[in-house]
């Protein structure tokens, strides 16, 4: 569970980020708030696939 709370707070602090970028009109902190985003969905992609995987073996276990 801690996975994916660390995804979704990667995913809010590049929202954060971002935005706060295009406020101030810098790109730099734009594209990273960008990369933080992208980031944190990817990580949440693989916890779920992970998930998915546990699931599936617990089911052939059983």
């Amino acid at each position: 569970m801690t996975d994916k709370l660390d995804a979704k707070l990667d995913q809010a602090k590049g929202s954060v980020k971002e935005a706060y970028g295009k406020l101030t009109d810098d790109k730099k902190v734009e594209a990273e708030g960008l990369v933080d985003k992208v980031t944190g969905k990817v990580k949440e992609a693989a916890v779920d696939a992970k998930d998915a995987v546990e699931g599936f073996v617990e089911g052939l276990k059983k």
